[in-house]
């Protein structure tokens, strides 16, 4: 049987500590995804989940897969929150097919049975997939997908530097940053806090005083940010960038980044990437530009001091996304389910006619 490794106490403001046998399979923030570490898991634990959800980490009994999943209202579902941008099942260093498959086999009586599994945020690509869904059909646990959000980014080229990546935007955006840059030069101030210390304290200040007096709504946990940036930048991870007045003092837009590395293949690091989790302006700022003004001198930042290759616009398809970032990809759903039981089969059932009717509503 699975064993299922779980945190069910409320964890305590500095973030829980994850079991063992769960950190034994997450990725490392050095060199790692991530959304894949421990360091996340513990920040979305900690600041992120509403009262009554409890983490599952569910593992085959030889280790192989981990699946960080959430108890939600007698459901499971994956574990991820309002601000996760990728999410996936976790594989021991070296397994091949056959030991995922295996566990696979050996997950699937957690998920059988009860109601509906639901994950989210996944790569279609991702190499742990095939056989994990083999080994879970093989069970008795079959998968359904679903489109679940776009992702926006960008790989610069072997050698390309600010200059060709700017080359590489649309002329309008292009020259607006240029003409805008000048502008900010006399009138604004650019900072990055990276590490422990005042600087970062006085951006996560500034940050949260750009956020109310900007355009987005009320957080839905305002703690999550700032223990975020506090642990990250104690592992030389987090970039907060700031846009200060020269007039007021304030700051007029400020932005956080994470750095990791982009995957390459099951247990393999990719290039250094940096993916945007939150940003804001002050809209009585808005004439000047300031929240295009501080993503290109962040992205300038970030492309010539940290050696950064990828760049990541997290989830969604806001327009901004495609002025900066060429490619785009989509991010699916599974919805796992027992097929023998009547919740499973309704489920797989609606998940499988959906396109079908989407189709036919076209015609």
């Amino acid at each position: 049987m699975p064993r299922q490794l779980s945190l069910p106490d409320a964890p305590a403001p500095a973030g829980p500590a994850l079991p063992p046998r769960a950190a034994a399979l997450l990725d490392s923030p050095e060199a790692g995804e991530f959304f894949a570490t421990g360091l996340w898991y513990e920040v979305l634990i900690g600041h992120a989940l509403p009262a009554g959800d409890v983490p599952l980490f569910a593992a085959d009994p030889a280790g192989t897969v981990l699946l960080p999943l959430l108890r939600q209202k007698g459901r499971l579902r994956s574990l991820t929150g309002p601000y996760s941008l990728a999410w996936r099942p976790l594989a021991a260093a070296g397994a091949d097919v056959a030991a995922i498959a295996a566990a696979g086999r050996a997950l699937a009586p957690l998920l059988r049975g009860g109601a509906p599994v639901t994950l989210e945020l996944l790569d279609p690509a991702e190499p742990v997939l095939p056989p994990l869904l083999s080994g879970l059909r093989s069970g008795r646990v079959l998968a359904a997908t679903f489109d679940h959000v776009g992702n926006w980014h960008e790989r610069l080229a072997d050698g390309a530097g600010w200059e060709a990546y700017l080359a590489a935007r649309p002329p309008a955006l292009r020259t607006t940053i240029t003409r805008k840059l000048a502008r900010a030069g006399r009138t604004h101030r650019f900072s990055v806090a990276d590490s422990p210390g005042q600087a970062l304290e006085e951006a996560i200040a500034a940050y949260e005083d750009v956020r109310a007096r900007s355009w987005k709504p009320q957080e839905p946990f305002p703690h999550f940010d700032a223990a975020l940036l506090r642990a990250a930048a104690a592992a030389r991870v987090a970039r907060v960038g700031v846009l200060w007045s020269l007039a007021s003092g304030r700051a007029d837009a400020a932005q956080y980044w994470i750095l990791d590395h982009a995957r390459a293949g099951q247990g393999e690091s990719g290039p250094r990437r940096a993916t945007v989790l939150k940003l804001a302006h002050d809209e009585a700022a808005r004439s000047a530009s300031p929240g295009t003004v501080l993503t290109a001198l962040m992205i300038r930042h970030l492309i010539e001091r940290d050696g950064v290759r990828v760049l990541d616009f997290g989830r969604g398809d806001d327009a901004y996304k495609r002025l900066w970032a060429g490619s785009r990809r989509q991010r699916i759903g599974l919805v796992l389910a027992d097929p023998l039981s009547p919740a499973g089969a309704v489920a797989l059932a609606r998940q499988w006619a959906g396109p079908l009717v989407r189709r036919l509503r076209r015609r």
